[in-house]
């Protein structure tokens, strides 16, 4: 048998907590999105004062040539230089303590800094997420970090002198009699009981020697985790950055922060929500031309991906590239002038991405076609309108992307100069939009149910490309669909051309929900046609509008001609090739 590369123990949550706060054991979750719900801190804690177990936290032992980096993970100052121990597994869990119990600060999904709060009523020894009914309660303890705090600072007695004194007086004006010596002592044994988590409760802790590199941890993490869930790539790299690169790190997690703010000179756009795997992806397809996430690790850890060899050297080495490219991705004109390419393409708002890779994917050869073969911003920008749409249109970066992404890279490799650029990228989208394609796929595909997917986005897509207006009303459909133009309903409704209680009171609600018998519409002339027929809205609309105005909103919406007088079967027929036409039309104008 060859020496573990684990060593399981137990140690004092108590413990565990203060070699967060001092900087031993680092914990990148401190200053990344909390994904727990306070509903799930309530149930640990639940767990911890009635003993069950809550599962192991694993951790790695920090490298050994990192005794000489200063970086820090976490916001405080902490006594450690560097971590001596890296969590792997149980970030929200710590977390959730550090939150709860110390009363530090953390990020919810929104990225928004907030306290978690946890309440507690000792007598009853019950725990409760805070609200305004359980601040007033005198029968709990509103914020169990006060408690804590007020151990820390042996100030036991006068906290547990004001909590009794409370109910006293609440007690009082309600007519009741004060709390006797039992009651007295079940809130001090409550106290106690609760306050022993932190000495009594035995957290179980998985140590994986530094000698274990990324694929035998990865392993490690598979066999011991009970539901079979593998290693987080993202988790692990930003740990790895936590290490050695926490200026980076930092700057990844306030890039994906403020893509989500509405503020000037910031990432924020309208488009996605960026995460750290995206810049991460973005980073190592600009500076390594690998298309795999799991190379990142790999590059971090200090492996040379063509001779294998790992080594501190390297690994210094692979972050200098990191650093630099990792800077070129989160340069804001190159960020907005992409997204801003996007745009012309029609896609404005997040609701129209399908496959949200596919855009730090896209932004990867973007800038690749920028530094490396020095495309002018006219040529990148038409790159990045016709790649995207094609992307997006055929869901090329969906199901096996990366395999997809990584087989690009290596077409790029060959290419010697900006027109080698330009002849791949152009017979890539060649090779997959078609004659074919937009003359029996698109349609094929528009016959399928639902108005929703990569086709009918890059439809509504489309439709912004080439102007058109919702159907019988002057407004832009790119007006209705820009993000912010909506109140609590949305300005437009997806309209059923025939109706569905019209399909299904003629035995023809099978086709009634087809991508072809969709159409834009402002809300308010969807509820003025209602449960319609066509044959009975259309001519008043035409007559109301006049027929040129008819013609053009049929054009707009690829609809054919004298549609009203059409059955539904003849109508989706013809419909379905019309659509594929506009979105071809609309990507010749790319």
């Amino acid at each position: 048998m060859t020496e573990p590369l684990f060593a399981p123990q137990s140690r004092p949550v108590g413990r565990v907590i203060d070699d967060v706060e001092e900087g031993r054991i680092g914990l990148p979750d401190l200053q990344r999105p909390f994904v727990w719900e306070d509903k799930d801190v309530r149930n640990l804690l639940d767990s911890m004062i009635k003993g069950y177990p809550i599962g192991y936290c694993i951790l790695w032992e920090a490298p050994d040539d990192q005794e000489d980096k200063v970086g820090q993970i976490g916001f405080n100052a902490k006594n450690f230089i560097a971590p001596k121990e890296l969590v792997i597994d149980g970030q929200q869990r710590l977390t959730a303590l550090m939150s709860a119990l110390r009363g530090i600060a953390v990020k919810d999904k929104s990225f928004k800094t907030r306290t978690i709060v946890i309440a507690y009523n000792p007598r009853k020894r019950r725990f409760h997420t805070y609200d305004a009914a359980i601040a007033k309660d005198p029968a709990y303890i509103a914020d169990i970090s006060e408690l804590f705090k007020a151990k820390r600072d042996n100030n036991l007695s006068a906290f547990r002198r004001s909590f009794v004194s409370r109910i006293n007086e609440s007690n009082e004006k309600k007519g009741l009699p004060a709390l006797d010596a039992v009651a007295e002592d079940e809130i001090e044994n409550g106290i106690n009981e609760l306050l022993s988590i932190e000495t009594n409760y035995q957290m179980p802790i998985l140590t994986i020697s530094n000698r274990a590199d990324e694929e035998e941890m990865s392993e490690i993490f598979v066999r011991v985790n009970s539901g079979g869930t593998k290693l987080n790539e993202d988790d692990f790299i930003m740990t790895l950055l936590s290490v050695y690169g926490p200026d980076m790190r930092q700057a990844i997690e306030c890039f994906a922060e403020q893509s989500r703010q509405p503020m000037p000179g910031t990432s924020y756009n309208a488009l996605l929500d960026v995460k750290s795997s995206h810049l991460i992806r973005s980073t190592v397809g600009l500076g390594f031309r690998r298309g795999r996430l799991r190379y990142a690790r790999l590059i971090l850890n200090g492996k040379d991906l063509a001779t294998r060899e790992t080594s501190p050297t390297i690994r210094e080495q692979n972050f200098t590239v990191f650093r630099e490219s990792l800077n070129q991705v989160m340069n804001l004109n190159d960020w907005h002038g992409f997204i801003n390419s996007l745009g012309e393409a029609g896609y404005i708002n997040s609701g129209m991405i399908s496959s949200e890779n596919s855009i730090p994917l896209t932004y990867s050869l973007y800038l690749i076609g920028k530094h490396q073969f020095g495309l002018s911003p006219t040529n990148l920008q038409r790159f990045a309108r016709r790649w995207y749409f094609m992307a997006a249109l055929t869901s090329m970066y969906a199901g096996s992307y990366e395999s997809v992404f990584e087989s690009q890279l290596n077409a790029i490799h060959e290419c010697q100069n900006e027109a080698d650029f330009q002849k791949w990228y152009e017979n890539e989208i060649s090779a997959r939009l078609t004659g074919d394609y937009f003359e029996i796929t698109l349609p094929g595909i528009f016959d399928a149910a639902w108005a929703k997917g990569p086709s009918w986005n890059a439809f509504l897509a489309s439709q912004i490309i080439l102007g058109g207006k919702v159907l019988f009303n002057t407004q832009p459909i790119s007006q209705l669909l820009t993000p912010g133009s909506s109140g609590n309903k949305k300005s437009y409704d997806k309209h059923h051309i025939f109706p569905d209680a019209f399909m299904r009171k003629t035995n023809l609600a099978h086709l009634r929900n087809k991508r072809a018998n969709f159409v834009c519409i402002d809300y308010q002339n969807n509820i003025d046609i209602s449960d319609d027929p066509p044959e009975d809205y259309v001519p008043r609309y035409r007559e109301m509008l006049g027929e040129e105005f008819y013609l053009q909103t049929c054009r707009d919406n690829a609809l054919p001609v004298d549609f009203e007088n059409m059955g539904p079967d003849e109508f989706l027929e013809k419909r379905r090739f019309l659509m594929a036409s506009l979105v071809k039309d609309a990507f010749m104008r790319l």
